[in-house]
């Protein structure tokens, strides 16, 4: 077994690859032992696929039902009888309630990934590979969107659509695709102009099928960086559209709601607003630490380790 794993991984570690599978194989064996020798991006990784985990046995997980309330055991420490984290001013218990909060964190985050760079990506590299007024108004839209603060815009779209979560959601991804769509113009610019895209011209490719099929995977990389380091801002969004009142409405156990509830008690009852607050931190700083590990990965010119 260990021979036939040592001639493994000198396969995947050759530098003469002998068809397209082993190149793609190989490039992502290397990329992977790049990612698993960055300690800090392996930390994120873990609190990520955790989430996951949590998220996925929820039911399986959580001590209590999360939208039960029994005021007899109101506003009790940690570690109160069964209650790890406490409980909250209606006496559900809130490790229940973060372990739930995970499904709609990561239920927020999946669909504005759907949605923003996606979008970003199409503007961007239309505008980029057109140019001329194509470019011009694509990027004047861009730069209004721009022109606005993130949680502000998210705001005035939550205002217009009504509160929940799926239009809180619409709002973010609406606000997200600004930057996917300038990184994706300029790196068009950079390639429409190589002789790798002239001699594919040459050959009697059209502008769609150049974009789709040979613009975009070289866009893919610095894309997939940029998505996973934008993921903390997104999680903040909203947890603060949910502290506002504009995203999961109650019962929901969405984290930001939780601390929404917990402020009235601060200062007595710190635990209620602290530990969905731990929560949202400690997720935030997961994707930023293994956003950075697959910068080094997929886009090393910008490395500086």
């Amino acid at each position: 077994m260990t021979t036939e794993t040592q001639t493994l991984r000198e396969w995947l570690l050759s530098e003469t690859p002998t068809s397209r599978r082993h190149a793609r194989l190989a490039a992502f064996y290397k990329g992977w032992l790049t990612l698993r020798a960055n300690h800090m991006a392996m930390i994120g990784l873990a609190i990520i696929a955790l989430l996951i985990g949590t998220a996925m046995f929820a039911p399986l997980l959580a001590p209590h039902d999360p939208f039960v309330q029994d005021l007899a055991f109101r506003l009790q420490p940690l570690g109160t009888e069964g209650h790890i984290l406490g409980t909250d001013s209606l006496g559900r218990d809130i490790l229940s309630r973060m372990i739930y909060g995970s499904r709609i964190t990561l239920y927020i985050v999946a669909l504005v990934v759907m949605i923003a760079p996606v979008a970003g990506l199409l503007v961007g590299t239309i505008a980029g590979y057109a140019g001329g007024w194509t470019d011009i108004i694509l990027m004047r839209i861009t730069d209004i969107f721009l022109a606005f603060p993130r949680l502000i815009l998210a705001l005035a779209f939550v205002a217009a659509l009504g509160a929940g979560i799926e239009n809180a959601v619409l709002a973010i991804a609406l606000t997200a695709w600004p930057p996917y769509a300038r990184m994706a113009r300029a790196e068009t610019l950079t390639i429409r102009s190589s002789d790798y895209i002239s001699a594919i011209r040459l050959q009697g490719a059209g502008p769609m099928r150049i974009i789709t099929k040979h613009i975009w995977p070289l866009c893919i990389s610095s894309l997939i960086v940029r998505v996973t380091l934008d993921m903390a801002g997104i999680i903040l969004a909203a947890a603060g559209l949910g502290f506002l009142g504009l995203g999961a409405q109650p019962p929901s156990p969405e984290w930001g709601a939780m601390i929404s509830e917990g402020r009235r008690f601060i200062l007595d009852y710190w635990w209620i607003a602290t530990m969905p607050g731990l929560a949202i931190f400690t997720v935030s700083l997961a994707f930023n630490l293994l956003g950075d590990g697959l910068r080094d990965v997929l886009d090393p010119k910008d490395s500086t380790s």
